[in-house]
């Protein structure tokens, strides 16, 4: 069989699997993103190791699907970009932003503290609580929908602290990755800082005043699916200029492409078309991609104490940190709770910070099968927690009112 029809054959039980194990999460009244994962699991070496039977024999086939999930992580963040409002952010920031400060700064201290035991050090280790950072907008944002709790302080407030957690987890894991790579001087620093500087100048500029215009002019020209390509074209611009100029991670720059498209007046017609090849083709590569990689095997003995101890840090630093964040920004006592709460889920975020981690070295397979499982279990727990601090359906307290 030619490597072509290899190819054609993995993509299809790929992406079959994974909107099937999506299709049974949903019934279950489960994020689809958890039954993807499940299907990559059961497709990688934990179970059926498809990459490596002998039908799919071509050498470059691994790597051509590693390279098409990894535009799936960048097209995913893309999507996260488009929405965020800004005018809304701003609406409910006073909360948001400690939340999600604090949702990044606990869990990476406690992460880091965790792993130093199980003879993680140095570097590794604060890879290690770097990857208990990440939030997962969407999962939560599902579950407080079926919960009819979205429109509350409460839920705002959870998904500005989610967005302000993934821009801090972007930029911080960037300047992580840029600094153990190579020079860790103090004009190594610096230079660091200097090149994310220039290269976010840059690209606010280009996503402010230069994308919005460009895409009226090009939906009005006689050209096929001119305005696909043209979004598409910047995305991938964007994320490659990301690493190539500012030392950042791809995925930093698909996302900032996304909120400079995101206040286009053609935003949802956008939106639309990229929604399609997106959630269709690239992402359930990627996080069947996550399954592939990962050998939940490996995880006995000393690892399935340390995927205990991390998954119980996991989850009570979100709750702690966000939670306290959420106080301080001015939230009761149970205001704060639920917003811990709701930012307990890792989801795609904390996938994408790991595989970054693996493909740098960071990240030893055994760790990597942890946070996998980590990232599936508190996709599992998040709604069932959510469903406890919120103890009724129905709004509990509309946005712009306080709690008594």
């Amino acid at each position: 069989m030619s490597s072509f029809l290899q190819l054609s054959l993995v993509l299809v039980i790929i992406i079959l699997a994974a909107k099937a194990g999506g299709w049974v999460s949903v019934r279950l009244r489960q994020p689809a993103v958890l039954g993807e994962l499940l299907a990559g699991l059961l497709l990688g070496p934990t179970v059926i190791d498809l990459l490596h039977l002998p039908v799919f024999a071509s050498p470059s086939l691994e790597e051509t699907v590693f390279n098409l999930a990894e535009l799936g992580a960048v097209m995913l963040m893309f999507i996260a970009g488009m929405e965020v409002d800004l005018g809304e952010m701003r609406s409910i920031g006073r909360p948001a932003v400690p939340a999600g400060v604090l949702g990044v700064l606990v869990p990476l201290v406690a992460g880091a503290l965790v792993a130093i035991p199980f003879g993680y050090a140095g570097a590794e280790a604060i890879f290690i609580g770097i990857m208990l950072t990440a939030t997962s907008t969407s999962i939560s944002a599902q579950t407080l929908i079926e919960l009819g709790m979205l429109r509350t302080r409460e839920g705002m407030a959870m998904l500005g602290a989610a967005i302000v957690d993934d821009i801090l987890v972007i930029v911080l894991l960037s300047v992580f990755l840029e600094l153990t790579g190579g020079d860790r001087s103090t004009g190594a620093f610096l230079l660091v800082v200097a090149r994310i500087v220039v290269y976010l100048g840059l690209a606010a500029v280009a996503g402010w005043f230069v994308l919005p215009p460009l895409m009226r002019w090009v939906d009005r020209q006689p050209i096929s699916e001119g305005l696909a390509s043209l979004v598409l074209a910047s995305v991938l611009l964007f994320a490659w200029a990301a690493e190539a100029v500012g030392g950042l991670a791809a995925i930093t720059g698909a996302f900032l492409a996304g909120v400079g498209l995101s206040r286009s007046p053609l935003r949802d017609k956008t939106e639309g078309k990229m929604r399609t090849i997106t959630y269709a083709f690239l992402v359930p590569i990627f996080f069947v991609s996550i399954g592939l990689q990962a050998n939940a095997r490996t995880i006995t003995g000393p690892s399935l104490v340390l995927l205990l101890a991390l998954l119980l840090t996991a989850i009570l630093s979100k709750i702690l940190g966000s939670g306290v964040g959420a106080r301080l920004g001015g939230f009761r006592g149970g205001q704060a709770l639920r917003v811990g709460v709701g930012m307990v889920s890792r989801g795609e975020m904390g996938l994408i910070v790991a595989a970054a981690g693996v493909s740098r070295g960071l990240v030893d397979p055994a760790m990597f099968s942890i946070v996998v499982v980590i990232v599936l279990l508190t996709t599992i727990v998040t709604p069932i927690l959510l469903r406890l601090v919120y103890p009724r359906p129905g709004p509990a307290e509309p946005v712009g009112a306080q709690e008594a």
